[in-house]
């Protein structure tokens, strides 16, 4: 089982990439993917779970469908990078549904949002009245995604040549 820092063993490694691709993969199909018996893989997977290596399982849904096909990348600067705002803004962003993923960056600006809304004129309505709004903001700017060359939800799962921490 993983060490401290990370490390996996081979068959850890392919449970991984074997999950990551199908997470309603039964534990059977799994086991004769990585070839281990039920009992050892189910047993292996707990542990990879109880380690923090397995967060969940979700479905993957298509934003399009949903009508959350219009994405936008947000840059936020902060008045002041103070403790206190800081964790207010990480609060509050926290609770617009429609920020898929926050990214506090090191340069030019201090956070990277990307926010999924129907349309631009939805997106306007979230910056005008949700985003801006948020503790802290002094300025953002908008970069409209025109067209997604990829944008893939897997880890990649490292080999076992090297830590994945370094």
């Amino acid at each position: 089982m993983a060490s401290p820092h990370g490390t996996l063993d081979r068959i850890e490694r392919r449970i991984l990439a074997e999950l990551q691709r199908d997470g309603r993969m039964s534990l059977v199909a799994l086991a004769k993917r990585v070839g281990l018996t039920k009992t050892p893989l189910a047993e292996r997977v707990r542990k990879l779970e109880r380690a923090g290596f397995i967060r969940g399982y979700a479905a993957l849904l298509d934003p399009d469908k949903l009508g959350a096909g219009h994405v936008a990348l947000v840059q936020v600067t902060l008045e002041r990078t103070t403790t206190d705002v800081l964790e207010a803004f990480n609060v509050a962003v926290r609770t617009i549904p429609q920020v898929q993923s926050c990214h506090m960056v090191a340069g030019a600006f201090d956070y990277l949002l990307k926010v999924r809304s129907r349309d631009i004129g939805e997106y306007r309505r979230l910056l005008g009245e949700r985003i801006s709004t948020l503790p802290g903001v002094q300025q953002t700017h908008t970069f409209a995604v025109m067209e997604t060359v990829k944008d893939d939800p897997f880890v990649a799962v490292p080999d076992g040549g090297r830590d994945p921490a370094a």
